[in-house]
């Protein structure tokens, strides 16, 4: 009689310490007593009946879902290969087990038609040139659909964004073009700063007569100073007219010129000569 008591005391104790469960600080489990949800239980030491009840632990940590490549035609008919991350993590437990079947699956499912569907609304130059835009539409769309599934979605990025050989070549061209205009403008610019400098120049060199002497006295050592076996001497031409002037034999003074015979298309009338009357 004593041994069955012992073995009773003992399957008792053994069914109780069975039940205990050990939760970490970032899990939760929900807790299932006959079928019926009793809420989310957890961190530390929680106690299960064994055969009435059971658990389902979840994950409060944030995890990181890879998007996998998405065909997508933008809305100027460019087609694109685009993939992206989605960052998420689990806010109520309870809602994450009953209200859908597997949050990872449905989340990933809605991140891929979201990601088609936006993407194939904006074109090209918006989705590379306003990429944080499109991560924010994407974030704020898939976060209000996951809000009935207990699952907040963080943020959303595109990785990356393959485009066609055609395109890229294409955008290079483009973007050789760009170059050139921008280097043809800082060119345009840079002449047009100095000639304004170079008016200013002479405008106040042409008050002081000896200014043009020391800049001519200034561009003289600067060749001297480069070691050339030549040394050129710019004369201006000012100083020699006095002398062609002098020199030069005086220009004869053209003659009158005769009236031409037509004025205005029509024919002057001959004089004639008056002869001696015959007797």
């Amino acid at each position: 009689m004593g041994q069955v008591v012992l073995l009773g005391i003992g399957a008792v104790v053994l069914y109780l310490f069975s039940g205990l469960r050990v939760l970490r600080e970032y899990e939760r489990g929900v807790y299932f007593l006959l079928g019926r949800s009793w809420g989310a239980r957890g961190p530390g030491l929680i106690y299960l009946p064994p055969v009435l009840a059971k658990m389902q632990k979840v994950s409060l940590r944030v995890m990181a879902m890879d998007i996998p490549p998405q065909d997508v035609i933008t809305r100027d008919n460019i087609s694109i290969k685009v993939n992206a991350v989605l960052y998420l993590r689990v806010v109520d437990p309870v809602k994450a087990v009953i209200g859908v079947e597997n949050y990872l699956y449905a989340t990933s499912q809605l991140a891929q038609t979201t990601l088609r569907s936006v993407l194939g609304e904006s074109e090209m130059d918006e989705l590379l040139m306003s990429r944080e835009k499109i991560n924010a539409i994407l974030k704020n769309i898939i976060d209000s659909r996951t809000e009935d599934w207990g699952v907040e979605v963080s943020a959303v990025e595109v990785k990356d964004v393959a485009l066609p050989p055609e395109m890229k070549r294409a955008m290079a061209r483009q973007a050789e073009a760009e170059r050139e205009r921008r280097a043809k403008v800082i060119n345009a610019e840079g002449e047009l700063q100095a000639s304004e400098k170079l008016a200013q120049a002479a405008h106040i060199i042409g008050k002081e007569p000896a200014a043009i002497q020391l800049r001519y006295l200034q561009t003289v050592n600067e060749i001297a100073s480069e070691n050339n076996s030549t040394t050129i001497f710019p004369i201006p031409i000012d100083l020699f007219r006095g002398f062609m002037e002098r020199i030069a034999p005086p220009q004869p003074a053209e003659p009158p010129r005769a009236l031409s015979e037509r004025t205005s298309g029509e024919r002057l009338p001959v004089p004639t000569k008056k002869g001696k009357a015959k007797v």
